[in-house]
């Protein structure tokens, strides 16, 4: 099983969609986790809300600081907002880092969270099978 780190700012929406999304298509051959540069100890009330409609949810889903997960064995980590991408910190083991970056839905219409979550899906998990499940 190969493990991958969906990194954001707040870790509150694009990161647990990614986190959520992966975890529920291809947990097969891939675990993910997620975490903030500068978490903000919450989750987006509207980004659960559709996670758990679409069945993705799991209550182990938290926002969280990367010092929680900096030290896990990561076979690749994600940057899903410029400003991750931007301050990605070193991770003790060389990891493959990459960055595809998606606009937050933060404070928008309801509607921008679905379709934040379906680019994901359209767009990270090809990519992440490519990377680690071929």
């Amino acid at each position: 099983m190969k493990n991958v780190l969906i990194l954001c700012t707040g870790n509150s929406c694009r990161s647990i969609m990614g986190e959520a999304l992966i975890n529920a298509k291809m947990g097969n051959c891939v675990h993910a986790q997620s975490s903030g540069v500068k978490a903000s100890g919450k989750v987006n009330p509207n980004a659960q809300a559709l996670l758990e409609e679409k069945g993705y949810w799991r209550g182990d889903y938290h926002s969280k600081v990367i010092d929680t997960v900096i030290d896990t064995p990561f076979d690749l980590v994600v940057t899903v907002c410029d400003h991750a991408h931007e301050t990605c910190p070193m991770f003790p083991k060389a990891v493959k880092t990459i960055h595809v970056a998606f606009e937050d839905p933060s404070g928008k219409e309801v509607e921008e969270y679905a379709k934040t979550l379906d680019l994901i899906e359209a767009t990270l998990l090809p990519i992440i099978k490519s990377e680690l499940c071929d």
